[in-house]
């Protein structure tokens, strides 16, 4: 269960950031290219990945029941 947390939190960071660069505009050719919405949603995806990645190694650090 623990490196589920790091995995899903890991791609979920990967994405906000792929949709950032895209809000952006930075990463063209697609419908959300240069669209200000998707750089919030796309800060919003990066924070909780990093946050799944965080649960992810504190219950690594914590010793198993």
């Amino acid at each position: 269960m623990r490196y589920l947390w790091l995995i899903f939190g890991a791609l979920a960071a990967l994405v906000g950031l792929v949709w950032t660069l895209q809000g952006l505009g930075i990463l063209g050719g697609s419908v959300m290219s240069g669209r200000s919405i998707f750089i919030v949603i796309g800060l919003l995806v990066v924070a909780i990945g990093v946050a799944l990645v965080g649960i992810g190694i504190r219950q690594m650090r914590s010793p198993s029941a």
